[in-house]
């Protein structure tokens, strides 16, 4: 067998171990958005969902895991974070008026479930109990705050980048209990239920921990097949997350960002990666089926605002963290269709396609020679889109969309070569 083909062989190695067991501290920074429900006795039987926000959070945590196995791990976490993810409206024609609802700050409190990928990546859902402060601002002299709880699930990979550090992509769908009293929160006399408030969020944290004792001799050891990220590959994923509209008319001088909707879509692709030492480069394709959708129900009907199918030619670069896993970042050009449509006997009302740009970034890790497993989080931003001549209007700009996504898919890889 002559030496270059004995190169391509792959081989079965017993990977050194990492001790997952024990006290850590992490501290990390995410995006994401969040989608309002607004209903209540003030006018039965309409809903609107939603009412959408976007922005930043930084997050700290501190948490315990326990190996139950060489491969299974249970554990809990507190976390703490503050952040900028809100929704604003800006209006010029009443004399500047202009407000925000904030998500401030909040704690989420829960336990999870991991299982060894490789002894130095793991993959891993959680779940448990959310708390969220949220503030309404004007420069009218009006503005109140209220909290919510409820609760989150959600999934991420985490991989030994060190001794004692590891980085993690995570991702958490939170749900919020509903809040009957907003109107009495804001000091007006209005019986429970008279506006009631239902808030969902779609967030993805990258972060760095520091694990006090990983490097005791206790870590498990088991084989792990080495991997070459050079080569064509065809994947598949499941993936979730929520899209907010920013809304503008030039002639009322008015900004609403925005309109927001959220949901569940599912998305395949292909690609070619090439491995230089460290480093892989590489490119792809996807298209992606999504059901993220705005809601508007009305006695009778309702009106919707899909997000329905669209696709992604995308570069991407990553560095190799340890033996079987890949950190990356990607971006490139993004495509969209939408549809807004109502119910019997209404219809397709308008329907229209936006070119846009993805940039994002995420985690990879092999699971055999010839699968790969990770998940990934994008930011996805389209042009804006003009109605007046959709809706008859002479004069442009009275009525415009600008959409962007905030998007998480957990996919598998397998490569040909």
């Amino acid at each position: 067998m002559s030496a270059a083909h004995a190169a391509d062989v792959v081989q079965e190695q017993a990977a050194p171990g990492f001790n997952w067991s024990g006290v850590y501290v992490g501290f990390g920074v995410g995006a994401g958005a969040n989608v309002h429900k607004l209903s209540g006795d003030i006018l039965p039987g309409v809903s609107l969902n939603g009412i959408g926000g976007e922005g930043v959070y930084g997050q700290m945590t501190v948490g315990y895991d326990y190996m139950v196995s060489q491969r299974f791990l249970l554990g809990g976490l507190i976390d703490a974070h503050v952040g900028t993810i809100k929704t604003s409206l800006d209006v010029g024609a009443l004399g500047g008026f202009n407000a925000d609802i904030k998500e401030t700050y909040g704690f989420d409190v829960g336990l999870r479930a991991g299982y060894l990928l490789t002894p130095s990546t793991l993959g891993y859902v959680l779940g448990g109990y959310a708390w969220q402060k949220y503030k309404l601002d004007t420069n009218a002299g009006f503005g109140f705050d209220w909290d919510q709880g409820g609760y989150f699930v959600g999934a991420g990979v985490e991989t030994a980048i060190n001794k004692n550090w590891t980085l993690k992509g995570e991702y958490r769908y939170t749900r919020f209990s509903t809040n009957d009293s907003l109107l009495s929160d804001a000091g007006l006399s209005a019986p429970d239920g008279a506006l009631n408030l239902d808030t969902s969020r779609h967030t993805f944290e990258v972060a760095a921990s520091y694990r006090f004792n990983a490097n005791d001799g206790s870590a498990a050891s088991f084989e792990t097949p080495s991997y070459n990220w050079t080569g064509f590959y065809a994947g598949g994923g499941l993936g979730a997350g929520a899209s907010v509209h920013s809304i503008d008319s030039d002639l009322l001088g008015v900004n609403f960002n925005g309109l927001g909707g959220e949901g569940v879509f599912g998305e395949a692709s292909i690609g070619y990666d090439q491995e230089m030492g460290s480093w892989v480069a590489g490119v792809l394709v996807d298209a992606r089926y999504s059901g993220m959708t705005s809601k508007l129900e009305l006695p009778g009907g309702q009106i919707n605002l899909d997000t329905d199918y669209g696709f992604d030619v995308l570069g991407r670069i990553g560095m190799k963290v340890n033996d079987s896993t890949l950190a990356y970042a990607l971006g490139g050009y993004s495509w969209q269709h939408f549809d807004l449509n109502g119910s019997d006997p209404v219809g397709d009302i308008i329907d229209w396609g936006s070119s846009g740009f993805s940039v994002g970034g995420g985690l990879e890790t092999a699971v055999s020679d010839k699968m790969t497993v990770g998940i990934e989080y994008r930011y996805s931003q389209f042009e804006k889109h003009d109605f007046s001549a959709d809706l008859g209007i002479p004069v442009g700009g009275v009525i415009t969309s600008t959409p962007s996504f905030h998007t998480v898919r957990i996919d598998a890889k397998y490569k040909f070569n």
